[in-house]
């Protein structure tokens, strides 16, 4: 499993590590309109799938941004934002922040994707922040446990993994 560290302290994932060539892990999420979201929601399209601890937080912000301006530069490339938050908070976030180009999709009612997809923090509840590159025929082409959970992730190989996928 990934080492991962909040705060340079030693946290416990829950869950099984996602690694390159794995079958994508289905996931149920909600919308921010509270509607159930799901991997096979996005079938034909690949999947840059960006998880960070909560929305409102400064890294959180600038990573959801980020893909949020390059999300329309990648074709056939669907940017999904994943967080604890609640659907409410996230749709609040989306309209202060002019968010346009991305789904916000929230996991805290089952912890659902963070279980499946092991980026869930135990000690916390909250999301590891982690990147996922999912091609068209949900395989797993990109993974990055990000070794402290206060620390960017790596954009440009994220972006360049999308870019690669088919």
């Amino acid at each position: 499993m990934a080492n991962v560290t909040f705060q340079q302290e030693p946290v416990t994932l829950v869950g099984n590590e996602v690694k390159v060539g794995d079958e994508a892990p289905s996931f149920k999420v909600l919308s921010n309109d509270l509607e159930e979201v799901t991997l096979t929601d996005y079938k034909e399209k690949v999947k840059l799938i960006s998880v960070v601890p909560s929305i409102d937080t400064g890294v959180c912000a600038e990573q959801t941004k980020r893909f949020n301006e390059e999300a329309d530069q990648i074709e056939n490339v669907k940017v999904l934002t994943v967080s604890m938050d609640l659907p409410f908070a996230q749709k609040r976030w989306v309209n202060q922040h002019d968010i346009k180009k991305l789904d916000t999709l929230s996991d805290h009612r089952d912890a659902h994707f963070g279980k499946n997809y092991g980026v869930l923090i135990e000690e916390l509840r909250l999301l590891a922040r982690s990147i996922f590159v999912v091609d068209s025929n949900n395989i797993v082409t990109y993974v990055e446990y990000v070794k402290e959970v206060s620390n960017h992730p790596d954009y440009d190989a994220a972006l360049e993994a999308a870019r690669q996928a088919k």
